[in-house]
């Protein structure tokens, strides 16, 4: 071998060895800084959230952690401010089209996980018939003289003097069915067919004046037992909304004047479980559940 070959192989040499002492570096430095910032940022928030364990149910359902620029941070959501719940909204539902089921999927799981059943509500309407008393042809029409005329008539027929001129009309004549719970369930028909009527007598919010026969049922229970307006709402085109605010905004308006009912209870009975089961859920869906309930609950 001559020296020109010595120096290639002893050059050769020394650019492996550097090349695998930089490699050596990297690895030992670069990474395990990296990994060590990971687990030191995963240690905190796995103790920030150990200290929200401790506190009582009616304290814990009103503090989560909510991440910054610098971590994980515990915040109490009565004080949580619009730029908070602004960048939340961001990290569950980014993109709309593509994260929505995502983050409605991460809901479901976080209750299936320990075993809650949401409860649901199956509507029955068996044989059901409705007809109603009015005036046909010329004496239907709102006219001033048909007005006088018909609170006179309704005089005499409260004495017993003779005959009303009203004829009975079937609305609805034996109408049958099921609307299953967690399905959306589309009405169709002609104008004047009875829609409006089934779905206020669906409702509960029939009026009085109509002669109704037939069965309505909430899982299997009455009318008489069973209050439809604290579950079920039917929302008219002719009904006062304010112009200002979105169907979203409405919507929710509605729900924290009617209360939270059993989601607060729900949702304190998922933290109690979680807790004895030792299970962590994701930071950002439990601070959403928590103003989405707790601040309604407050607010009421």
């Amino acid at each position: 071998m001559d020296a020109g070959d010595i120096y290639k192989a002893s050059s050769s040499l020394r650019v492996g060895s550097l090349r695998a002492n930089s490699s050596s570096i990297w690895r030992n430095t670069g990474i395990e800084v990296f990994s060590r910032s990971s687990r030191e940022e995963d240690d905190e928030e796995a103790l920030k959230w150990a200290a929200l364990e401790k506190l009582p149910t009616f304290d814990r359902l009103r503090k989560g952690l909510i991440f910054g620029s610098k971590g994980a941070n515990e915040v109490d959501i009565q004080n949580l401010g619009f730029q908070d719940k602004r960048n939340l909204v961001d990290r569950l539902v980014n993109v709309v089209d593509e994260d929505n089921e995502k983050f409605l999927l991460k809901l479901r799981n976080r209750i299936d996980r320990v075993g809650i059943d949401l409860p649901t509500i199956e509507v029955r309407f068996e044989n059901l018939n409705i007809e109603a008393e009015a005036y046909v042809g010329g004496r239907a029409l709102p006219t001033f003289v048909n007005f006088n005329i018909n609170m006179i008539e309704s005089i005499l027929n409260t004495l017993h003097i003779g005959r009303s001129k009203k004829r009975t009309l079937p609305i609805l004549k034996d109408a049958s069915g099921i609307i299953k719970p967690c399905r959306m369930t589309l009405l169709l028909g002609p104008p004047s067919s009875g829609k409006t009527t089934l779905m206020l007598a669906l409702a509960g919010k029939l009026d009085p004046a109509l002669k109704v026969s037939g069965r309505v049922t909430y899982n299997g229970q009455g009318m008489e037992e069973f209050v439809p307006q604290r579950t079920a709402a039917y929302i008219s085109q002719h009904d006062l909304h304010i112009g200002e605010m979105t169907v979203r905004e409405t919507m929710a308006f509605s729900a924290r004047c009617q209360g939270v009912g059993s989601r607060y209870e729900m949702l304190a009975e998922l933290s109690r479980r979680e807790k004895a089961a030792n299970i962590k859920p994701d930071p950002d869906i439990d601070i959403y559940m928590k103003v989405n309930i707790c601040l309604n609950f407050s607010s009421t």
